[in-house]
């Protein structure tokens, strides 16, 4: 099948960042796992398995509509040095991923693709859980503070 225009430029721009957020989640997690967080380990090697399926189903999709999927890029890893430092960049990550979402659903209204608009919106959905995830995090931790919340991370 044949992308109508612009679509194609929109899926590789999505798949790049979520290949992106794949690696950023797996360096989240070891970093978890190194700092004694299991809890915070199990959770960020579940959103890089999200982040897997997504990747893989844009790219079955980019192949539907006849076109190459891009993986060989992705973008700079955001982290850092604490576990709020990952949330507020993870979180800074998802929120512009839900808008580069947002942006090629409208598109994929505007020009007919309703496929490629139902494929993105379950990925919104994923996108959005992940902002509510990381808004969540960082609002118990300016509840109960930084300490009391990473010693609930320890053990499962």
């Amino acid at each position: 099948m044949k992308a109508k225009e612009g679509v194609l430029e929109s899926l590789n721009q999505i798949l790049r960042a979520e290949l992106t957020a794949i690696h950023q989640y797996l360096l989240h997690a070891a970093l978890c796992k190194n700092w004694g967080y299991e809890r915070l380990h199990d959770q960020y090697s579940h959103l890089a398995k999200e982040e897997v399926e997504h990747s893989s189903g844009l790219i079955d999709h980019i192949l539907y509509l006849d076109g190459e999927p891009d993986v060989e890029h992705v973008d700079a890893l955001a982290h850092g040095r604490d576990v709020e430092a990952l949330f507020q960049a993870d979180l800074a990550f998802e929120c512009e991923d839900v808008e580069l979402l947002r942006k090629a659903i409208a598109h994929c209204a505007t020009v007919g693709d309703f496929t490629t608009r139902h494929l993105l919106e379950y990925m919104i959905e994923d996108s959005e859980e992940h902002v509510d995830w990381f808004e969540t995090q960082l609002r118990t931790i300016k509840q109960v503070g930084i300490q009391n919340y990473l010693a609930e991370q320890v053990k499962k």
